[in-house]
């Protein structure tokens, strides 16, 4: 969860999650349950989770609450909308919903059913030493050169070929070299059990925008369409898209926060859903994404 363009009251937000979930989910599985005092289901489902998390502590399971009340950003961040919600984290990411799971049978089930696919490992060294290598992957990436970001990400899953932002982290190093055919076949030969990953629903998603990328001229066309007549809500849309697909993300949002203003209605709400799908490619904790968000919530909400 980045920090830059957040406020200091944000930034110490992230820096506690940082330490109490995203550092501990290194090299454990961590229960994270949102919770608020006066939540009487919550108070009903924490002896069930602190048990839980106990019994398995041997097997890298541990417990992190998050009350709601005292770290709403992070909540926001989450789209916590009701309490209690509980996530399985890994490696800094959610890998399952463990909402559901109100019984200390139906808990240990699903936990089972995780610690059989992830590579926990108590003591840590695996998964710690992917870690770093993540990161440099991401910050080569951000920087531009995807062939480079490519390379660390296929050498992080000769280590761990069950890593699911390592398998993202391709994909999309894949979709910014341009090569959209062989990042949709990298989608086609992921594991099943893969298909819930947080970070492999993002690469899906660019993959999805990436697809309708335009050839210049076309793009120049809907351009031109577009400002010709900005009452024009499809020539608005499909400006946005084919701009996004095209790399100019700033000019897409644009597009589509100003048809938000316009008639936030339309096709049933077609503009807010591109915009939500373009948020979810780049990445939720994306200083970029968390800007947008605050003026579509100031056009929404005022």
């Amino acid at each position: 969860m980045a920090s830059m363009g957040l406020s200091i009251d944000e930034q110490k937000a992230v820096d506690r999650f940082r330490k109490g979930v995203v550092e501990p989910s290194m090299t454990n599985l961590v229960i994270l349950d949102f919770w608020a005092e006066w939540c009487g289901p919550c108070k009903a489902l924490t002896p069930v989770l602190e048990k839980v998390a106990a019994d398995y502590a041997d097997k890298g399971v541990v417990l992190a609450k998050i009350n709601v009340d005292e770290e709403q950003f992070i909540a926001a961040q989450f789209q916590v909308r009701s309490i209690p919600t509980v996530y399985a984290m890994f490696q800094g990411q959610p890998v399952a919903d463990l909402t559901n799971a109100r019984s200390e049978s139906q808990l240990k089930g699903m936990l089972d059913q995780l610690l059989a696919k992830l590579p926990i490992q108590p003591g840590g060294a695996p998964a710690q030493d992917i870690a770093p290598l993540l990161a440099m992957g991401e910050d080569v990436l951000a920087g531009g050169d995807a062939e480079r970001a490519a390379s660390i990400f296929a050498q992080i899953l000769e280590i761990a070929p069950d890593n699911g932002p390592a398998h993202a982290g391709l994909i999309r190093a894949m979709l910014a070299a341009g090569e959209v055919d062989s990042a949709q076949q990298l989608v086609d030969a992921l594991p099943p059990e893969l298909a819930g990953d947080a970070e492999i629903v993002r690469a899906k998603a660019a993959l999805e925008l990436a697809k309708d990328k335009p050839e210049d001229s076309e793009l120049a066309a809907l351009r031109l369409a577009a400002e010709a007549d900005p009452a024009d809500m499809a020539a608005q849309l499909a400006y946005a898209t084919a701009a996004f697909a095209a790399g100019n993300r700033d000019a897409a949002a644009e597009t589509l926060l100003a048809m938000i203003a316009a008639d936030r209605t339309w096709n049933e709400g077609a503009a807010r859903a591109k915009l939500l799908q373009i948020f979810e490619a780049v990445g939720l904790e994306d200083p970029w994404v968390a800007a947008m968000r605050r003026r579509l919530s100031i056009i929404l909400f005022g």
